[in-house]
């Protein structure tokens, strides 16, 4: 029989189970239990944390509606301002450019202006972005606008998920972060449908009115108390968290937990992207690059790209249904990992979710194969090209979509969560620019290879899921975060200790 020491404990037991969460929960008297652990049985207000998620998430469904911009646009404004395709291509790349440079400066912002001054400053480059596109004519001011709406949602895409999981409870963490996919989707919906309706300068300015709302709504909501916790305005956090947790509801515990974390960190030395790479961090930042990075390389933008040719196919002659269809599905596979995901748990939806693309790319990749080895196959191709279609995008929207986002607001402690944020949206926003970049030349190599590819990245993903990361639903920021931090530390013990049993044997 195999005996294991367990380091932490000092005594004999078997090795954890990396599914469960590394620093289980203990039975607590009640008057030790903290707010998300007492709401259960004691009721608890989480109005305000409802109120500020809807608020917040505004800008969620502003990114997405600036993604949604250009699909049902293109034809109209190539005709109106006489552009090339190569002039629209660029405009529409720029969003991608833009959103790489608010990437990189969205940490530093986000702790500099607060989670409520970055969402303010992203909501003024929404505006000014979407008034030149609308109101100007040179080619080239069009390209600034759409720059400017760009670095605004790489402000967004790191602030949002953050903000949500500094302000929610526990248990409601992970289904409330969600919602930021969740509006993202909507947002590209939204554009889509109404890129049908109105010209397309009228869709550039109705892209202001999430601003307006979400910059009057960020008036009646609290600052992150993390955040305030942090850069020391004492008074500010502990009104923000009883705001958050309910006045009737004692926070002293969980207020005592955060301050004592965040002075733990304190005396650390100002953090630099180098400390990233000390161990212990190595695990944070292993799965929050990792997940992005087969996030936007199982080739989400490339099926995106290739869908409205797949319903084409099908026999629906509109590229406009088309995207409508796929933006539609997304929505409500999102709600459903939203309502899964603090039952269920980020691991068994990510592996759910990154097998099921798998699939979905392995069937687009044999209709294509199928198609250019055989003859009079239509049927047959469009049904597996449809089904897998519709799979992958099902599936991903399900976790892979939103998870990432997730994950990345949950595992940084708070003084590194600036320069880690900022790595890990710059990561996923290159991995965008990557694919559409070379996706085309990948097309020319061979198509159905391409999708191949997708799937065997995506089946990659499951097993970096099961190997790496821990499960984090039921615990709070500073547990996950203390358990990332020893993770490495722990295997290498481990494996040391096993060595040193066998060679007693």
């Amino acid at each position: 029989m195999t005996i294991k020491i367990d380091l932490e404990q000092g005594e004999l037991s078997e090795q954890a189970d990396i599914s469960q969460p590394f620093l289980p929960a203990e039975e607590k008297p009640e008057s030790k239990k903290s707010f998300s652990e007492r709401r259960t049985s004691n009721g608890g207000s989480t109005a305000t944390v409802f109120l500020s998620t809807f608020i917040v998430v505004l800008g969620s469904l502003e990114f997405g509606y600036c993604v949604g911009f250009s699909s049902p646009v293109q034809s109209a404004m190539i005709k109106d301002l006489d552009l090339t395709t190569s002039q629209f291509s660029t405009f529409g790349s720029l969003l991608t450019i833009g959103a790489m440079i608010g990437a990189i400066l969205s940490g530093r912002t986000a702790d500099f202006l607060g989670r409520k001054g970055a969402l303010r400053v992203s909501s003024a480059c929404y505006v000014i972005g979407w008034l030149m596109i609308a109101l100007l004519k040179d080619a080239w001011l069009l390209d600034i606008g759409r720059l400017l709406t760009g670095y605004g949602a790489g402000l967004t895409s790191y602030t949002v998920p953050v903000y949500i999981a500094e302000i929610t409870p526990k248990n409601l963490r992970g289904g409330l972060t969600t919602t930021n996919q969740l509006s993202i989707t909507i947002g590209i919906l939204i554009a889509y449908l109404l890129g049908m309706l109105v010209e397309w300068r009228l869709l550039a300015i109705i892209g202001i009115i999430p601003c307006i709302l979400l910059v009057s709504g960020l008036f009646f909501i609290p600052e992150s108390p993390r955040w305030l916790a942090k850069v020391g305005h004492d008074k500010e956090f502990e009104e923000a968290l009883q705001a958050l947790r309910g006045k009737d509801c004692d926070v002293s515990d969980e207020a005592a937990e955060i301050r004592e974390f965040v002075e733990e960190l304190g005396n650390l030395p100002r953090a630099k992207i180098l400390d990233l790479f000390r161990m212990k961090y190595m695990h944070s930042v292993v799965v929050g690059v990792g997940l992005m990075l087969f996030q936007q390389f199982g080739g989400i933008n490339a099926v995106m790209f290739y869908a409205s040719e797949i319903f084409k196919d099908a026999g629906f002659s509109s590229s406009n249904i088309a995207s409508v269809a796929v933006a539609a599905l997304q929505v409500p596979m999102t709600a459903i990992g939203a309502l899964l995901m603090d039952k269920s748990g980020r691991r068994p939806l990510l592996m759910v979710s990154a097998g099921g693309m798998s699939l979905g790319c392995s069937l687009v990749g044999l209709s294509f194969y199928i198609q250019s080895h055989e003859s009079d196959t239509s049927i047959v191709v469009t049904i597996l090209a449809l089904g897998g279609l519709l799979g992958y995008i099902a599936t991903f929207s399900l976790g892979m979509g939103g998870i990432p986002w997730i994950i990345m607001s949950e595992i940084f402690p708070i003084n590194m969560k600036g320069i880690a944020g900022s790595l890990v949206t710059l990561v996923c926003w290159f991995g965008s620019w990557v694919i559409t970049v070379t996706f085309n030349f990948l097309l020319a190599w061979s198509t159905a290879g391409s999708f191949f590819i997708f799937a065997g990245v995506s089946a990659s993903a499951v097993l970096f899921v099961a190997y790496l990361l821990p499960e984090t639903k039921g615990l709070t920021l500073e547990e996950i975060q203390s358990s990332f931090e020893s993770f490495f530390t722990r295997r290498t013990l481990n494996a040391n200790t096993n060595d040193f049993l066998q060679e007693e044997r």
